[in-house]
């Protein structure tokens, strides 16, 4: 192992802390800088930042998803924010709360996005999306129902997207948990 690379935490350490710190600024590439400046220096990005060449080829697939998907604001959010929820990342929670706020979706729903999905009057379209998450979470894949249901709604490129938006969000919720990706403060345009 490098010398300036942080040691991993051994099992007896502070379950709560880093496994891995974040990335001090001086050490910053050319791309976390630009991210960065745009967002804040919000941990999952210096954090992973650490691997440099990993990072760079990250941040352009998640931002792809984030920002530049086909999915509505109101559909990505809903499906990460119960993502989250079935991986216990408070880290993607607590940043995906806001963002759902500015989606359109109420406290209220995003409360009910911890809960049992029947225990809400979900219209059509949400009950469909949280009802795949569901079943990705729990099989891996999805069956005919819950296919069918998201196929009535959704185009070839919507289908694909909302299936690679929850796998990548598991990916991302594992990372930030086995690393132990601490919280930070949120900014006012919502990070990531």
């Amino acid at each position: 192992m490098p010398a300036d690379t942080p040691a991993p935490q051994s099992p007896d350490q502070d379950p709560r802390a880093p496994r891995i710190p974040p990335l001090p600024e001086d050490e910053w590439g050319e791309v976390l800088r630009a991210v960065v400046a745009t967002t804040g220096p919000l941990n999952v990005f210096t954090t992973l930042g650490r691997h440099q060449e990993l990072f760079d080829s990250w941040i352009g697939f998640g931002s792809r998803l984030l920002m530049q998907g086909t999915l509505s604001a109101r559909v990505r959010e809903l499906a990460i924010l119960r993502t989250a929820h079935l991986r216990s990342c408070a880290y993607e929670w607590t940043h995906h709360h806001r963002l759902g706020l500015d989606a359109g979706l109420t406290e209220i729903e995003i409360a009910a996005l911890r809960l049992d999905p029947a225990g809400h009057a979900w219209d059509g379209d949400d009950r469909a999306v949280l009802a795949a998450v569901d079943e990705l979470h729990e099989r891996g894949t999805l069956g005919d129902a819950a296919w069918n249901a998201l196929a009535e709604r959704f185009d070839e490129r919507g289908l694909i997207e909302l299936i690679i938006l929850v796998g990548h969000y598991q990916m991302l919720a594992f990372a930030l948990n086995a690393l132990r990706v601490q919280t930070d403060d949120v900014p006012e345009d919502g990070g990531h």
